[in-house]
This record gives C-alpha cells, sequence and structure tokens, in this order.
C-alpha cells in the first residue's frame, strides 16, 4: 500500500472533489431514453476526445517537469530526505497512469459506436454514462496530479528560494551526523 502524506491526501481529495463535481453534473440529467442518449454521446465526443488530448499532452508535459524538479533538487546545496524523492516517484506513476489511461479512453471513444447498427439503442444510455464518468475520473486524476506536483514545487521554492533551513523535507543537522 502506498503511504499518502498530508499533501497527497490534500490532493487526492482535491482530485476526488472535482470528479464528483464534473461527473455530478451528468446525473442531474436524469434518466436518458436510448435515443437522447445516443444524441447526447454524438455531441458530447468531440468534448470528451479534446479532453483525453489535454489530458494527454499535459501528463507527458509533467513528466518534463518532473526532471527539471529532479535536476533542482539534486543541484541544491540542501540534503532532501528520501521522502522528497518518494514523494516525485509517486507523482511520476500517478501521472504516467493518467497519461495510459488518458490514451485507452480516447481510443476507445473514438469507435464509432453510434454508427454501428447492431447495437441496441437500450445502451446508449449506458454508454453516455460510462463516458462521462471516465471524463470526470480523468479530469479528477489530473487534478490530483497537478495538485500534488504544486506541493513538490512549493516545498523546493521554500528550501531553495526562500532558505528555509527547519523544513520538514530537509536533514537537520543532527540527522547529518547520524549519518
Amino acid at each position: 500500500m502506498i503511504k499518502l502524506t498530508q499533501y497527497n491526501k490534500r490532493a487526492l481529495y482535491g482530485g476526488i472533489i472535482a470528479a464528483i463535481i464534473t461527473g455530478g453534473g451528468a446525473f442531474f440529467l436524469g434518466n436518458l431514453s436510448g435515443y437522447e442518449a445516443k444524441s447526447l454521446i454524438k455531441s458530447s465526443l468531440p468534448g470528451i476526445n479534446t479532453l483525453c488530448n489535454t489530458i494527454v499532452l499535459a501528463s507527458a508535459t509533467i513528466l518534463a517537469l518532473l526532471l527539471t524538479l529532479l535536476s533542482v533538487s539534486s543541484g541544491t546545496d540542501s540534503k532532501l530526505k528520501d521522502e522528497h524523492y518518494r514523494h516525485v516517484l509517486l507523482i511520476a506513476k500517478i501521472d504516467t497512469i493518467v497519461f495510459v489511461a488518458a490514451m485507452i479512453v480516447f481510443q476507445i471513444l473514438n469507435i464509432p459506436i453510434t454508427e454501428a447498427e447492431n447495437v441496441p439503442n437500450s445502451w446508449y444510455s449506458t454508454i453516455y454514462y460510462i463516458s462521462l464518468l471516465l471524463s470526470a475520473v480523468l479530469s479528477g486524476a489530473l487534478i490530483s496530479v497537478v495538485l500534488m506536483l504544486y506541493n513538490a514545487v512549493t516545498s523546493i521554492i521554500k528550501i531553495i528560494g526562500l532558505g528555509i533551513s527547519d523544513h520538514p523535507l530537509l536533514y537537520q543537522d543532527d540527522e547529518k551526523k547520524k549519518e
């Protein structure tokens, strides 16, 4: 099991809240008939595809930003605890999962389901809700990754830029002597 710090928990809660808010709007529509859902799928798919493309691009960019963060972290005179590097590793893992999931959802939603003649009309409402749920989960996951990255960057800014010497991610002098 992954040990979550208070910063990771806050980021996770932020992503969950965002997913609930974005996904909750769909359920206010109430029950849809198959024909209505088919029409809504046709109109919402371009937006969901754009969202998936944006998430893929953002995830790839975040992975590159993590390399920069590691470069800055290792270039500092301060001795950072392993916790900082585990935090960056966790961000990279989750970001990669979000990247892969967004690519898979994008590919699945590009199947021309509304053009198929052998799909029963009753399935369209389920497909519509699943597509909205997937987009809400992907959005929430990306928001969590961005919040985790924010926490890592602000810690580095406090340590390097502001010179805070008693930051929890820094080894203190008595800890350095034990090594």
